[in-house]
Parts: C-alpha cells; structure tokens; sequence
C-alpha cells in the first residue's frame, strides 16, 4: 500500500488527488495552513477507499522548511516509507502587472509557489534517497510553456522557475541515484476552481475578463475530472523525468474545433 504526501491539500486541486489517491488505495496525508479545512477535508477522506486506507493531516506551512521536514517525519512514523510526494501548494497572483505588485505580494507569490516547492522537493529528495526510493511531482502552471499574459507575469515566472527546476532536479536524481528517486512534472491544465478567481491566498477577488471566460470555458475543466486521468498514471509511473500532462496540445486543438457546438459555461 503506498503512502501519498500533498501540499496544500485542503482543498480544490489537491483534495481532489487526495480524494482519488485514497479510492485507488493508498493512505495519505493532508497538509494545509488552514487547519479548519484540514479537518473539513479529513472528514472527507475517512469514508472513500478501503477499509485499510488511513489518512492523516497536519498543518504545514511550505515556506518553512521545518514545517516541511516535520511534514515528512509524521509520514514516515505513520506509515513507515513515503512513495509520492506532491508540491502542489499555490496561490494565484493579483490580476494587475508586474510593476503594480507590492513588495508584499511579490514576496508572499514566490515564496509558496515557487520556494515552497524548492523546500518540498528538498525534504522530499533527502527523505528518499536514505530510503532508496520515490516519486517527487511538481505542479507545472500557466507560464511554464513560456505562454505570457498581463497579471499573470510574476505567476508565471514562478511556474517558469517550478519547470525548470523540476527538469534539472530530475537530472541530478540520475546522476546521484540512478533516477531511483523520480522527480517528474504534474501539468493539469486550466483548473476550474477557486483559485483563478481569487489570489493573495484568497484574500483578494479577482474579476475575470470575458475574453478569458471565452477561453476557459473551452480549455478548462474541473479537477474532479483531471485526477480521474492523472492519478492513475502517477501510481503507475517508475520513470524518472516523467510528465504527467492533463490538457495535451492535441486536446486543446480538439476542444477549439469543436467549440462552436459544443458549449460550455462555467460562470453563469
């Protein structure tokens, strides 16, 4: 029975892997800065899965790094080993350019989207290489194709930075473990979900622009039916530089064509 880790996993995204990971018989552990949440979502978990499954929950912050590293330790004593870890703590960022962001803003952004996974993935890569194995994924995002918007250039820099870091930890991993340790890519696409509408943690509301409304209706999709494909394929994965991909450029192109029959509304 494998053991999953995710971040930020009190809900959307995460809980929704969580959720899958558990039906498909894996125990897991929840983390989150919002320990109401946490408890929401454990609440949840308790009845999906067989009877054997366990999951536990802590409250973790993933700028610091001995969250993190306690994060790990409540796995390993639980469950014994940690199979899967997933970055997948993020916030969005204020819908404004570059040169309007705060400092704060800018600083609480980099911090979870992108040093947060930097911290995960360090914990993660030590605790597997004394145990000889696992799996390490990273949230890839809007930017991490070098794709550009206006309010949306510090998110994707941050997820440029997630990409390349991912690649490059992936090299190491062959060169010090003989890729025994797997660290690979999760790219879910355009998530519908409260994220894309709210950034700063949730604080601040975003007002969507019709034009990407537009677009989101034919390119987004719930995450409910993103971890019914990509779940699956992260338990059966052994390879390392791996790159689990949701919305595929073949996808999208079918979702464009078919478009003007096929109408989809997520914001009514």
């Amino acid at each position: 029975m494998k053991t999953v880790v995710i971040t930020g996993s009190a809900r959307g995204f995460g809980l929704c892997q969580a959720k899958k990971f558990k039906e498909l018989g894996c125990n897991v552990v929840l983390s989150d800065v919002n320990e109401e949440n946490l408890l929401r979502a454990a609440k949840e978990l308790e009845s999906i899965g067989p009877a054997e499954t366990k999951v536990i929950h802590t409250v973790c912050d993933v700028t610091d790094c001995a969250a993190l590293e306690a994060l790990w330790d409540l796995a390993k004593n639980t469950f014994g080993t940690v199979d899967i870890w997933i970055n997948n703590a993020g916030v969005n960022s204020p819908d404004k350019p570059a040169y309007e962001l705060t400092e704060k803003e800018i600083n609480f952004l980099l911090d979870i989207d992108l040093k947060g996974t930097i911290y995960g993935s360090k914990v993660a890569f030590t605790g597997m290489k004394e145990q000889g194995f696992g799996q390490i994924y990273n949230v890839e995002g809007y930017g991490s194709n070098d794709a550009m918007m206006t309010g949306l250039t510090l998110y994707g820099t941050a997820k440029r930075a997630v990409t390349y870091f991912t690649l490059s930890l992936a090299k190491e991993s062959k060169e010090l473990t003989d890729g025994k340790i797997c660290v690979c890519r999760l790219t879910p696409g355009i998530m519908i979900t409260d994220f894309i509408k709210t950034a700063n943690g949730g604080a601040t509301k975003i007002e969507l622009p019709e034009k990407t409304k537009k677009v989101y209706n034919i390119l987004g999709d719930y995450p409910e039916t993103i971890v019914e494909y990509c779940v699956p394929r992260m338990l059966a994965n052994t390879k390392n530089n791996a790159r689990i991909m949701w919305l595929t450029n073949r996808r999208a192109f079918g979702r464009f064509l078919t478009a003007g029959f096929k109408k989809r509304d997520f914001f009514s």
